[in-house]
């Protein structure tokens, strides 16, 4: 791996850390996390921006973060948009593909090493995420592992990693990762970077208790849908977007501090699984 001196991340919710909280506040996530893996393993200091908004869809990654990453001339820019295209009412898949292409070739062009990421069958982690959305998240996967062979960016394909579905991995709304997930995926990103000693990423979590009986699964549903799902549909109804307000929480190249808190070396502590 060359080395990296200027990392800029941009995107929506994934990039901006939701719903792994910063111990000082706000939110931390697999970036900030990756971010300090390269300040603390590379030979020179790690400058780094953030500018993932909260419920961006592809377009606005686009139009509204792009040009400014490319300004900051960075040497690793990661990129994630596309799931909140999937969750619309309607998703135009060419639009969607033309928005990336355009950003991945054109970063490329300029010598950048690009990354991104795509999710796990969206069953998995949520059983009710069946028809219409599954089969979008499934599409940009493909369009994403398409695009990436075409334009030389990296992917972490985590639709092939048994251990992206373990649903310890994921916040309660069923979406977000965890603090658990997003160390996960830095740790990935690291070692696709080719950064050695991170592999375990893909390690399957200890055993736990995985089985429910079928009436604590139905209430487990049933309180998503209430605490998470019906929230999120009102708003869309009403034209609310998710980011609206949010500034980004790092806009500018800043030396990332090795001393400031991280968890990516401390043991894993797995969240308490549900009674059955």
């Amino acid at each position: 791996m060359r080395q990296i001196e200027r990392y800029v991340a941009i995107g929506d919710s994934a990039t901006e850390g939701l719903a792994d909280p910063d111990p000082r506040g706000g939110y931390r996530g697999w970036a900030d996390r990756l971010a300090m893996i390269l300040s603390q393993e590379g030979d020179q200091p790690v400058r780094y921006a953030n500018l993932g908004i909260r419920g961006m869809v592809a377009a606005e990654v686009r139009a509204l973060q792009f040009d400014r990453a490319m300004a900051m001339e960075p040497d690793l820019l990661t990129i994630t948009a596309g799931i909140n295209d999937c969750l619309a009412l309607v998703t135009d898949f060419d639009t969607v593909t033309d928005h990336l292409t355009a950003m991945y070739s054109e970063a490329r062009g300029h010598g950048i090493t690009v990354m991104t990421f795509n999710v796990p069958d969206p069953v998995k982690i949520n059983p009710l995420a069946t028809g219409p959305i599954r089969e979008r998240v499934l599409a940009l996967n493909e369009i994403q592992r398409r695009e990436c062979a075409r334009y030389g960016v990296l992917l972490l394909d985590l639709e092939h990693y048994e251990i992206a579905g373990d649903r310890r991995l994921w916040y309660d709304d069923r979406l977000h990762g965890n603090a658990l997930g997003h160390r996960r995926v830095a740790h990935g990103m690291a070692s696709l970077l080719g950064l050695p000693g991170h592999d375990h990423w893909q390690e399957p979590l200890p055993e736990g208790v995985e089985h429910q009986l079928r009436r604590q699964r139905i209430a487990n549903d049933l309180d998503w849908a209430r605490q998470h799902f019906g929230p999120w549909l009102v708003k869309g109804l009403r034209g609310i977007r998710q980011g609206a307000g949010i500034e980004a929480k790092r806009p500018e190249l800043t030396l990332v501090e090795v001393a400031d808190p991280d968890e990516t070396d401390a043991p894993e502590e797995l969240p308490t699984p549900s009674a059955p």
